[in-house]
């Protein structure tokens, strides 16, 4: 099965402070992985990198084979970013966002209407897309957010902190997208603190304390590391945690 995301020996730097020290990681075609870590484990640094906020300072990041720093279009053309916070125009209604997002990247008009068409559909936007931003729940921006995402039909779809401030029929909603994703063939790589969803839909997980990985493998794997065959994966990640970050 070929590699979507590749980083080899990757570190990044904000002064002083080692933010990702010498990441090795590997992301299969159509995996859902989850990365976990807490608040300054380096999770956003490391996402950065990979949507092309950020150049590592040192190693190799590659996606779908494509080196990040020598071939950065490329790279990026085969990737969808849904940030933490859905950012939209308030004045533009959600299918002009949408028209917006095909226009920036370019897309045939023919093809952009018809994708925008099918992503209301597969998101079930129809009943307000229509309307403006300003007046969208949190829900409904995440929603817009995503379909938007989706357009391109990406090949790596990366997630941030996706279920916050959603209740539970969107988050359900949004469990069984990133489900449908990966099963589809897209690489989804999402960073998370809600362990219990990470547990219940990802393939893999990674564990990064410090700017190190510190397991990378399934939730079974790590409890037959530490030999805790019953505890979820909560207990098991604040134990691997468990100390001060390193500064």
């Amino acid at each position: 099965m070929p590699a979507m995301i590749e980083f080899h020996d990757v570190s990044r730097s904000y002064g002083k402070k080692l933010a990702v020290d010498r990441l090795t990681l590997r992301i299969d075609s159509g995996q859902l992985f989850a990365f976990l870590g807490p608040n300054g484990a380096g999770k956003t640094t490391t996402i950065k990198m990979m949507v092309g906020l950020l150049r590592p300072g040192s190693g190799t990041l590659r996606i779908g084979g494509y080196d990040v720093v020598e071939h950065p279009r490329s790279a990026n053309h085969l990737i969808a970013y849904v940030p933490d916070e859905p950012y939209l125009y308030d004045k533009l209604t959600g299918r002009e966002f949408m028209q917006f997002i095909a226009d920036m990247y370019r897309m045939p008009r023919r093809d952009g209407e018809r994708n925008i068409d099918r992503e209301i559909e597969n998101f079930e936007l129809a009943g307000f897309v229509d309307e403006l931003c300003e007046n969208y729940s949190h829900g409904m921006k995440q929603r817009v957010v995503f379909a938007s995402a989706m357009l391109r039909d990406p090949k790596v779809l990366v997630v941030d902190e996706p279920m916050v401030g959603l209740d539970p029929k969107s988050i359900r909603f949004v469990k069984d997208m990133l489900r449908v994703q990966a099963h589809n063939g897209v690489t989804v790589f999402m960073s998370t603190h809600t362990l219990s969803v990470a547990e219940e839909i990802s393939d893999r997980i990674g564990i990064i304390h410090s700017g190190r990985i510190r397991f990378d493998g399934t939730v079974a794997e790590l409890r037959q590391a530490m030999v805790r065959h019953e505890d979820t994966l909560e207990k098991l990640f604040l134990d691997l945690t468990a100390g001060p970050q390193e500064t």
